[in-house]
């Protein structure tokens, strides 16, 4: 037998990443002897499978461990994230199907995209080492360029695509330079040695590096001032395409962020927590005064996706295992709220109507008084309005950063969050007190996607009332 050669037993931490790998290759080839009225069949067998490799994940089949000589890390952390983060993305498929079906953009690729996609997060939040992340971290981005780019007769996602290819090629060079830099100080691709190594590594090469390695998870996440791609492919991709990468990946994101900085540069903590700081408060102001201007739902979504990674960063720049649980619990809640949010978009446009602008939402209550609740839902939530889930989510990262010494950061935080709940508000000002015009939005014929529109939009105030469980397993999985 070969020396250090892995056996089936040594793999076992990794059985849900092979089994969706595995079934992402089956429909691929499954998908080519589909004739297209058979073409649901491929779609659901992925969300089937994406809620197996959940149900695997919540149920610690295979276990937890360390394999392919600390490449792979399975952790409570890696497993609270992977749970939600098939979920999540099993959920932005329920919303998929009808929308692109109706407007001739389904292919089979699709939900294959979508498995490699998850694939990719659940490599990033396992992550021991950097080659695993970046292996994670590209998986994931070629199948999110493909999705963006899908509707190839609209110019819109055209431009959308070349964008987040042309500057996602920028970021991912950044991203591994650092990782280069890191490499050369410290001598080891290892996570856990570099974090060892960082000792008697160079200075000077270790913060340079490290500058590099944060300004390339900025882009990922959307953080202000590498935020110029996000606004422009929120607004050009399809609307389920925008719902998947606007939700799980910033799961992925955070995942990728504690195991380099915290699991890797755990050490120069004090040196990235300001820089991580800025990207806060940057991010809480460009976010926020951006989003107020925006006319567009889509773009308004986007600019407060910035302003929400801003709030995320509050949780880590406080640092210590509060700091994390309560950035992780804000990952979570965020994917949630944003699932919702272009969720509403998906169950309210038709072939012809992309209810896509703030002004197609005026007498929605008139015409639909369930959406118009359902839609208020998620709006309340992303202000942050008490009991909803978004206004807990608001207020353990605001604690956090408080612990963390940073009561000026707090204070932008709270600022900007009193500033934030202008435009969701508007929303709900437009759907209650204004009046019909023309045929408006109406709620789709289609019960599958209503229903899991509501469980989704009602969720936010069912674990707004009942949240400690989750941020209990959050605090658990950084003990």
């Amino acid at each position: 037998m070969i020396p250090n050669m892995p056996t089936a037993a040594d793999l076992l931490p990794l059985l849900p990443e092979l089994v969706l790998v595995g079934a992402a290759f089956a429909l691929l080839m499954l998908d080519l002897f589909l004739e297209d009225r058979h073409r649901w069949v491929t779609h659901v067998a992925s969300i089937a499978a994406l809620l197996v490799v959940a149900a695997m994940v919540f149920n610690g089949t295979g276990g937890q461990g360390t394999v392919l000589n600390g490449m792979f890390i399975r952790d409570v952390a890696a497993d609270v994230l992977k749970l939600f983060i098939c979920v999540v993305s099993a959920l932005s498929l329920v919303y998929a199907w009808p929308f692109l079906r109706e407007r001739g953009l389904y292919k089979g690729e699709v939900p294959v995209l979508v498995l490699f996609a998850t694939a990719g997060m659940m490599l990033m939040v396992s992550a021991g080492s950097l080659v695993m992340v970046y292996l994670g971290l590209e998986m994931l981005a070629l199948c999110q360029y493909a999705l963006v780019a899908i509707d190839r007769d609209s110019p819109l996602a055209s431009e959308a695509a070349m964008k987040y290819f042309v500057l996602g090629a920028l970021a991912s060079g950044m991203l591994l330079y650092g990782l280069s830099l890191v490499y050369g100080a410290t001598g080891t691709l290892d996570l856990v040695r570099i974090h060892e190594a960082i000792g008697t590594a160079s200075p000077g090469l270790m913060l340079t590096g490290l500058v590099f390695i944060v300004a390339g998870i900025a882009f990922k996440f959307g953080a202000a001032p590498f935020h110029m791609w996000l606004p422009d492919v929120y607004h050009g991709a399809p609307t389920p395409i925008t719902l998947f990468i606007g939700s799980a990946p910033k799961l992925a994101a955070f995942g990728m962020f504690y195991r380099l900085l915290e699991t890797g540069a755990g050490p120069l903590d004090a040196q990235w927590r300001v820089l991580v700081a800025g990207l806060a408060a940057l991010s809480l102001v460009i976010g926020n005064l951006a989003a107020i201007a925006q006319t567009n739902l889509k773009r308004m979504l986007a600019y407060s996706t910035i302003s929400h990674v801003g709030f995320l960063f509050l949780g880590l720049a406080g640092g210590g295992p509060q700091g994390y649980a309560s950035a992780m619990f804000y990952a979570i809640t965020y994917a949630i709220m944003s699932a919702a949010a272009f969720g509403a978009i998906v169950v309210l446009s038709n072939r012809g109507f992309e209810a896509d602008e703030i002004a197609d939402f005026k007498g929605l209550n008139a015409r639909s008084p369930w959406m118009a609740g359902l839609v208020l839902c998620v709006m309340a939530s992303l202000a942050g309005v008490p009991p909803f889930l978004g206004f807990w989510s608001k207020l353990v990262v605001l604690r956090a950063a408080l612990q963390g010494d940073m009561l000026w950061l707090a204070i932008v935080g709270i600022v900007f969050a009193v500033i934030g709940a202008y435009y969701y508000l508007r929303v709900i000002k437009v759907m209650y007190f204004d009046e019909p015009v023309g045929d408006g939005p109406r709620e789709r014929d289609d019960r599958p996607l209503r229903i899991a529109f509501g469980v989704n939009a009602l969720s936010l105030l069912a674990l707004g009332l009942a949240w400690n469980p989750i941020m209990a397993w959050c605090v658990a999985a950084f003990r």
